[in-house]
């Protein structure tokens, strides 16, 4: 830099801006033309624009004197443009091409960084543009000529047809109604091509007054290209600190202000993100990324945002797959919305992925036909739910796409097993959809509960035996009191309360511990519904009595649990009045999915427990005589009801459940005749519709008791 020349400056010249025209300008860019001839010197026969679509039309006289204009070929274009016959209409009065028109087009959106210069008297003067249009030759009358053309040969036609029929045919005339035209079609025809089309052909022309060049008006607007104010108070803008003038120079594109979203989506950087509400940024990240392990969540948010908020919020837009979270099917398709594929609505769409989502709960494998199979969706919408959460492998099907998060499983049982119950009573409703078969269900999962050394069977059959010396006391105790229960309860001649299978009293402690010896135990990762694991932890939790962490399967009816299981079960049977086990045990999973986290009842509550809870408030189970061919489950076989509620339907609705413990369906007529045999001719349909309602389904005619009918 020494060794090269200075560069002194020569001259300091004063820039003004003038504002006086700055939202009326325009720049206009002609075709090509003769060095020695202006545009000035061409006539202007008129001017017209719409304002709207700064759209420019002008027409200018062709000088047809010229010696390079071809006289025959202006006659040509004059004689297949207007016909033989000059009237009003022509374009071309004088059966001549003398004129020409120019239409505009825009060449940039943008022109905020384009101003036109005077030099005057050592002062440079700049005006910003508001507009820059390119004005190009339109042919539009060679599209007139083949309108004559057409009409002529119509008229040819017209005049070799027959001249003598007497009159046309009668012809049959169609009407059809346009079908009522919905939202989203209405969104496509207002962008389409043609309806913008014909929107800017619906803007009408404003016509101008062309002023030339030397013409005293034209002088009189050209003043205004210069700085009104010697004062330079018009020049203040040209007065700026160096960050100012760098904004001026690079300002933020208007365009892309109206544009920004206003939540963010999948190309908002993070820094705006984390604007908005933790609720939001867990959603909108859920819904772009679909399945992500906890850990990658918290490194998004950030190192200041509390987890215990994130796991609140991360449960309202997500459920837990082998220990990652993906995101609700409603997130993804929220209600009114369809299928891009075949249509359907968005709840056929979100049980399909729902019935995707569970079956990677119970393998790390699924196969797309099996699922088309079942959800009876193309193969589109099913191949859209697994890649939302699956990799393909080639000869084995789709794989879930992260690893089984285990950590997250140890570090949080309260939140896994809050989306266990979710995924219980989800599954109970996918059963009845999609009518699945609970032997066809997979048994033993392999990709539920990680690694198969998580918990070996040795270490499974230690805690058997610790819990069992531990509980072995109270067991006894326990079968004791519920055999005094069962004695001391009475019931009514015809009904056979179904006892359930219990240990023999001379059973000791060592053949307790020899059978936990002897039988295998299931180590594998997980099981079904009601014998596996489910997002880490046992679905079937201590089947034979004993809890999973500890706690005794029923206890005293005087701790808070017992309490608390036996008013959840007398406030749904005061509802309810007649239930089956599988929809009790639903109910319940509902029921702990609305509680917070911690509570008491995810103690660990067996179906034992819950059993006798039930027979405990009041209840009784029916013995329903099922058909040999049912396809009920045992858990559908066992029917409960509530005997006495306190209100004067108890003897009604004792009398009906006395009718279906010796049969399994019945007609009305029976009914009506059994309860006016024992309760006495007074009894009004109100009140036997009353009990029907209560306790019974009809079915093709036949009542049943409330969960027991099979379609």
């Amino acid at each position: 830099m020494a060794n090269e020349e200075d560069d002194p400056v020569v001259q300091e010249i004063d820039v003004y801006l003038a504002k006086s025209l700055a939202e009326k300008l325009y720049l206009f860019q002609y075709p090509v033309r003769p060095a020695s001839m202006t545009y000035d010197d061409i006539p202007h026969l008129s001017a017209k624009i719409k304002p709207k679509q700064q759209k420019v039309e002008l027409e200018m006289a062709i000088d047809t004197l010229n010696p390079n204009y071809c006289r025959s070929k202006g006659e040509q274009i004059a004689l297949n443009v207007d016909g033989a016959c000059a009237d009003e209409t022509s374009t071309y009065s004088s059966k001549l091409m003398d004129k020409q028109t120019f239409c505009s087009s825009q060449t940039t959106s943008n022109t905020s960084r384009y101003a036109a210069a005077l030099y005057r008297q050592g002062e440079l003067h700049l005006t910003p543009l508001h507009g820059i249009l390119q004005l190009r030759p339109s042919f539009s009358y060679l599209d007139k000529a083949d309108a004559k053309h057409r009409e002529r040969e119509a008229a040819n036609e017209a005049g070799d047809s027959s001249q003598d029929e007497a009159e046309e045919d009668v012809k049959q005339i169609t009407v059809r109604f346009s079908r009522p035209e919905s939202e989203q079609a209405r969104q496509r025809r207002v962008q389409s091509y043609e309806f913008l089309q014909k929107k800017h052909a619906e803007e009408p022309w404003v016509h101008l007054h062309y002023h030339g060049l030397r013409d005293s008006r034209s002088e009189h607007e050209r003043q205004y290209l210069l700085c009104q104010g010697s004062s330079g108070v018009e020049n203040t803008e040209l007065v700026k600190s160096p960050s100012e003038y760098l904004m001026m120079l690079m300002p933020p594109s208007q365009e892309e202000e109206k544009d920004k979203p206003v939540a963010p989506s999948n190309v908002l950087s993070m820094a705006q993100l984390r604007t908005l509400p933790l609720a939001d940024q867990i959603k909108i990240l859920m819904k772009n990324v679909k399945v992500m392990p906890f850990a990658n969540l918290m490194s998004l948010l950030g190192p200041s945002v509390d987890s215990v908020a994130v796991l609140r919020g991360i449960q309202k837009v997500a459920m837990l797959v082998q220990g990652n979270w993906v995101v609700k099917s409603d997130i993804l398709y929220p209600k009114d919305s369809s299928s891009p594929h075949s249509g359907v609505p968005a709840e056929v769409l979100c049980r399909g992925r729902d019935f995707v989502m569970w079956k990677f709960t119970q393998s790390r494998w699924v196969v797309r036909k099996e699922v088309a199979a079942v959800t009876k969706l193309c193969t589109e919408d099913v191949k859209d739910f697994l890649e939302h959460m699956a990799v393909v492998r080639i000869n084995k099907g789709w794989e879930f796409i992260l690893p089984y998060d285990g950590e997250f499983i140890k570090k949080h049982p309260d939140v896994v097993q809050r989306q266990h119950m979710l995924w219980t009573g989800i599954q109970a409703k996918l059963e009845k959809v999609y009518n699945l078969v609970k032997e066809a269900m997979p048994k033993k999962p392999d990709g539920q509960s990680g690694p198969v050394g998580l918990v070996s069977g040795d270490q499974r059959v230690q805690v058997a035996k610790r819990q069992a010396q531990q509980n072995h006391a109270l067991l006894e105790r326990e079968l004791q009191r519920r055999k005094e229960q069962l004695q001391a309860s009475a019931v009514l001649p015809g009904v056979r309360i179904k006892e359930e299978p219990m240990s023999e009293e001379g059973e000791d402690e060592e053949e307790r511990e020899a059978e936990d010896e002897e039988e295998p135990m299931d180590t594998s990762p997980g099981g079904g519904l009601h014998g596996g694991l489910a997002n880490g932890l046992p679905a079937g939790r201590a089947a034979g009595g004993d809890s999973f962490n500890g706690h005794p399967p029923s206890g005293s009816a005087s701790t808070p649990v017992a309490r608390e299981l036996r008013a959840f079960v007398q406030a749904t049977f005061q509802k309810q009045f007649v239930l089956t086990l599988s929809e009790l045990k639903r109910l319940f999973n509902l029921h702990l999915a609305s509680l917070p986290p911690g509570h008491m009842l995810f103690s660990g509550i067996s179906d034992r427990m819950l059993q006798d809870t039930v027979l405990a408030a009041g209840c009784k189970q029916i013995l329903v005589p099922f058909p040999p061919q049912t396809a009920a489950s045992p858990d559908e076989q066992k029917v409960f009801a509530l005997w006495e509620s306190g209100d004067i339907s108890d003897q009604h609705r004792q009398v009906l459940l006395e009718i279906f413990s010796k049969n399994y369906r019945v007609r009305r007529n029976m009914i009506q005749a059994r309860l006016t045999q024992e309760c006495g001719e007074d009894l009004s349909k109100q009140e036997v519709d009353k009990v029907l309602k209560d306790c019974c389904v009809s079915y093709g005619g036949m009542w049943y008791l409330k969960g027991t009918v099979q379609s």
